[in-house]
Parts: structure tokens; C-alpha cells; sequence
């Protein structure tokens, strides 16, 4: 667990915090809250708010939070998302310690608790098929119709459904209901479905059960099943609290749990609904549920995006019942403030092009002494090679020069950072008048580090050495689509979503990096060393850059 963050939702989220503490003041000893996801995706960061309210509010309250898998529909889930879903929550900073359940770890309560409901005489099975149960349900301005199974008997009813579990009828041929009120002004209350029959295989009880709760009412049963004190949801879950309580007052629990809810939170030029990504996953615009453009926690993480700064971009974002939507650049900014500083600031060459220093000795090789940061001094240094023939940004050198142009150009001096002046003196073209290399002479008398030099250059840039330097992969990254996913036109992609630049170059001290780690590229941003399997090219390292080093957001 944490144990450095701010306690920023104490700032935030007061209808939250007076109904916890009312309840702590009476009925309750300890907050007990959970996160209840279900294994058809990977989590995005709005999930991530989610888990961050529940393990920040109980770790606030000195309570506990539960992991729980809502494994409900069997047609939807998959193992793989079961084991990435632990290891994101994980990752971000949280852990729910041996508390980590299922809902179908409590199949054979909750049909015990259907049972209970049918002795009742409030629940029925019922026959009409997918299509008249919804046409019965009515509308906002219209009523339903109560179905002609609503009588039966408490005994036949009981039969049925008993043998609706043993397998006696085919999927969809029956469903139990609970008995409510099909004249509901909330359609959530018009004997809503409890059970349906669907011979699907679980990922976890395998084939022993041929029906399956609906999630309406396995929720608030696994909530009192676990002694959740607090059921903290997002907002389309509101009108749900009714049935929620409905069920919760009819069956015989300990602890009765309150239900409140939260707005989400979205990013714009985002894709987050599970839907619009298994498009693009199986289209192949990106690569998977890990793909750096996505904001799936497992994407932020290939980026190289620190847990600490999606944290506290989550408490900044606060706790409303009011929906927001936020500025891409508003998570950048988190990302940009947690990696200042702390980041080793190295030098790679993006967009190379070749530099001859005609007066350097062939052959030579001298090793320059440069620090990871000229302010954190505690990241140390590193040697660089320095030698005849380097690599420098092709955009560092402009021929036909603005006037306020202070990088290389013909005529013109520079400094290479922490070696020495340069000036360049020709340009070597191909025979379709490309550059392909800039001659220069350097001044052996203007080495940093040494005397000052009797004249001043307006320009520093960065440099590898061509003979030492490691090949790699730099990946440029921004926003997936150039408008709402959501919205009735569709996704509009951004074709420059992603940017290959497969040959660049980096200092030798990045021959060691491991995945992961991350480092400022000097003046092209902040980057991650992504995971193996992802490398495009088995000779390469793979960086991704997590962002630039400028930000257009604003405070």
C-alpha cells in the first residue's frame, strides 16, 4: 500500500464523506468498501477512479477494501483480464492483501437467496421469450404489462426454477423474476430478470451451473455476502439503488450495505468504452489492450507514465455528481511534474544525420564526463565517447537560416553539449541534393569544463558518437482519435497517432536499460524503455516516449 499520497479526497466528495462518517458515528464499526470489476477488458483510467476512491477511502477511514471479479456472464469474460486486472490494481499502488473474491465464489448462496425471494411469494419464472419481455417492460410515459406467469404459485414456482438449474430447459426458454411493479415510473423496479438459463462455460465454476444471476441482483447480494459497509459506484448506477435496496431488505443479511454514487470521469480524444477498443484491437489499428495510445492502465504503462502521477491526477480530478470531461493535457501535466527532476537526462538522436569534424584526430576516442541532471546531482554521471564522426538532430541544421536560428548552419558556431565548439565549413550532398553529411572543425581550446572561451555561441545541441552510438526505436505517441468516440459520428483517427522513427540513435548507457526504465531524451521529451516482446526489431531498443518536455496545458 501507499503510504505517501495526499489525502486529496478529504477536499472532495462531502455527500461521500458525511455519509461515511454518519455511519461510523452509528451502525458501524469499520468502513469496509470494494472494487468490483468485471474481466471483459482491461482497466482505463476510469476504472482507475474507481479503484482509487474505494482504497483511498477505506485507507483514509483505517478501513479495508476488497477486490472482487464480477463473473456473472460467462459470454463476456476471460481469464486473461482476471490476471491483468491484479496486476494493474497492483501496479497502481494498491492491494487488497487475501481478500480477493469472485461472485461466483457465491453462486450457490445467491440461489439460495432466489429460493428465499420465491417462498416469499416475490419472484416468479417466468416463459416469454427476449423479445416479449422487453416489449412488456413499456416505456418512460408507458407502463408494462405484468406477464401472464406472474400468479403462479409459490410451489410451482419453486419446481421450475429447480429445474431450470438441473438443465431441463433450453437457454432462454425461462427466466426467474422478481415480483416488483410493473408500473414503476423507475424501469429498473418492473420485475426485473434474476435469472437466466445460458449453457456458457465459466472461467471459473467450469460447467456447474447452466444458470446465471443477473448482475443487478448478485451486486448488492456479494456486497452483503463480503460485509461491505459501503457500495460506492458511478452515477448509471443511481437509478439502480432502489432494486439494490429492494433486494438487500428482502433477504437476511448482517450488515445492510448503503449504496452512493460518483460521476465518471473521461479524457477527450480518448478511446475508454471496452466495445470501441475491441474494434480497433481486431481491426489491427492498434496492437492490443496494452497499446501506448490507449489510456488503459496498461497502455499508461508501456508509455512509461509513473503510478504516482496518475494518482494524483485521479485526486484532482476529485469526487462530484456532476460528469467531467478533462483535457488530455491535464493528465500530461501530472505525468511532466512527477518526471522532472527525478528523470537521468541522457542524449539520443531522433532524426540523425552525420557530423565530420575534419580537424579531430582519426582514430581517437575521448571520454567526456557528463552529469544525469545539472540540478539533481544525487542521479550522478556517466562517461560518453567523443570521436571524428558523430550524429546530430537533422532539424539542429538549417542551410538558408531565420535570422533568430541559433543551432548549426554553415558559417555558424556551436557548442555540442559537454565537448566543444563546432563550426561548420561544408555540406555534402547526394546526387538528388539531399544533406547527407555536414563537414565541420571543431576548437580544441573550447572544451567544457575547461577555461572560458574567449567568445560566446548562442546554440548548444546534442550529440552521439556514430562509432559507439546503440541503434533504437523511438515510438511518438499522441492522442488515438481527433474527436468524441462516443459521439453519433464515430471515431475520427489520428493519423499521427503514432510516429516510427526507426533509426535513431542513443549515447552507449543505454545499452543496459532495462523495461521500463525511464529517462528525458534531451530536448525530444521523456521516454520508456518498452517490454521485449513488443520490440519491432530484435536488434533494437525500443523507447516510447510517455510526452514531450512542453506543455499547452494550463493551470
Amino acid at each position: 500500500m501507499i503510504d505517501n499520497d495526499k489525502h486529496i479526497l478529504l477536499e472532495t466528495g462531502a455527500f461521500i464523506h458525511s455519509a461515511i462518517r454518519e455511519d461510523l458515528e452509528g451502525r458501524l464499526g469499520e468502513l469496509r468498501t470494494r472494487f468490483p470489476p468485471e474481466p471483459s477488458g482491461c482497466l482505463h483510467i476510469g476504472n482507475a477512479k474507481g479503484v482509487y476512491i474505494n482504497f483511498e477511502l477505506a485507507r483514509i477511514y483505517g478501513g479495508k477494501c476488497n477486490l472482487r471479479f464480477d463473473d456473472t456472464n460467462p459470454a463476456r469474460e476471460d481469464e486473461e483480464f482476471v490476471t491483468s486486472i491484479q496486476e494493474d490494481i497492483r501496479w497502481l499502488g494498491y492491494d487488497w492483501e487475501d481478500r480477493l473474491f469472485y461472485a461466483s465464489d457465491y453462486f450457490e448462496k445467491f440461489y439460495e437467496c432466489a429460493v428465499s425471494l420465491i417462498e416469499q411469494g416475490v419472484a416468479f419464472v417466468c416463459d416469454l421469450s427476449a423479445g416479449e419481455l422487453r416489449a412488456s417492460f413499456g416505456g418512460v410515459d408507458k407502463a408494462g404489462t405484468p406477464s401472464p406467469y406472474r400468479e403462479r404459485s409459490i410451489g410451482e414456482n419453486l419446481d421450475l426454477f429447480a429445474r431450470m438449474r438441473a438443465g431441463e430447459f433450453l437457454d432462454g426458454a425461462k427466466t426467474l423474476r422478481a415480483k416488483i411493479d410493473m408500473a414503476s415510473p423507475n424501469l429498473n423496479m418492473r420485475d426485473p430478470v434474476i435469472y437466466r438459463i445460458a449453457r456458457i462455460h465459466h472461467q471459473n465454476t467450469g460447467d456447474a451451473w447452466c444458470i446465471y444471476p443477473m448482475y443487478d441482483f448478485a451486486h448488492p447480494l456479494e456486497d452483503a455476502i463480503e460485509g461491505i459497509t459501503h457500495s460506492l459506484c458511478s452515477l448509471e448506477f443511481e437509478d439502480h439503488r432502489p432494486l439494490y435496496d429492494w433486494y438487500i431488505n428482502h433477504l437476511d443479511f448482517p450488515v445492510k450495505p448503503r449504496q452512493i454514487e460518483f460521476a465518471k470521469i473521461s479524457l477527450e480524444n480518448s478511446v475508454m468504452g471496452k466495445r470501441f477498443i475491441k474494434e480497433l484491437v481486431a481491426s489491427g489499428k492498434i496492437i492490443g489492450w496494452d497499446d501506448p495510445r490507449l489510456v488503459t492502465l496498461r497502455g499508461m504503462r508501456r508509455r512509461g507514465y509513473p503510478p504516482a502521477a496518475i494518482r494524483e491526477f485521479l485526486g484532482a480530478t476529485g469526487v462530484s455528481k456532476a460528469l467531467s470531461k478533462y483535457e488530455f493535457g491535464f493528465l500530461e501535466h501530472f505525468v511532466r511534474e512527477h518526471l522532472a527532476g527525478v528523470s537521468k537526462v541522457v542524449m539520443a538522436v531522433l532524426d540523425p544525420i552525420k557530423v565530420v569534424i575534419e580537424n579531430y584526430p582519426e582514430g581517437q576516442v575521448e571520454m567526456l564526463s557528463l552529469p544525469f541532471h545539472n540540478e539533481n546531482t544525487e542521479l550522478g554521471s556517466r562517461e560518453i565517447p567523443f570521436c571524428r564522426e558523430i550524429y546530430i538532430e537533422r532539424e539542429d541544421f538549417m542551410e538558408d537560416p531565420p535570422k533568430k536560428f541559433i543551432r548549426l548552419a554553415e558559417g555558424r558556431e556551436v557548442r555540442l553539449k559537454g565537448a566543444y565548439f563546432v563550426m561548420c565549413t561544408a555540406v555534402i550532398k547526394d546526387e538528388d541534393g539531399n544533406i547527407k553529411e555536414i563537414r565541420c572543425t571543431y576548437d580544441p581550446d573550447t572544451k567544457s569544463g575547461g577555461p572560458e572561451p574567449n567568445r560566446k555561441v548562442k546554440g548548444t545541441i546534442h550529440w552521439v558518437s556514430a562509432k559507439h552510438a546503440v541503434p533504437i526505436n523511438a515510438m511518438l505517441y499522441d492522442t488515438l482519435v481527433l474527436d468524441d468516440p462516443t459521439s453519433e459520428t464515430g471515431i475520427t483517427e489520428n493519423p499521427n497517432s503514432l510516429i516510427e522513427m526507426n533509426g535513431a540513435f542513443a549515447e552507449p548507457y543505454l545499452a543496459n536499460a532495462k523495461p521500463e526504465d525511464r529517462y528525458q531524451f534531451m530536448r525530444n521529451g521523456y521516454f520508456c524503455l518498452d517490454t521485449p516482446h513488443h520490440s519491432t526489431s530484435r536488434d533494437k531498443l525500443v523507447f516510447n516516449r510517455t510526452v514531450s518536455l512542453k506543455s499547452s496545458f494550463k493551470k
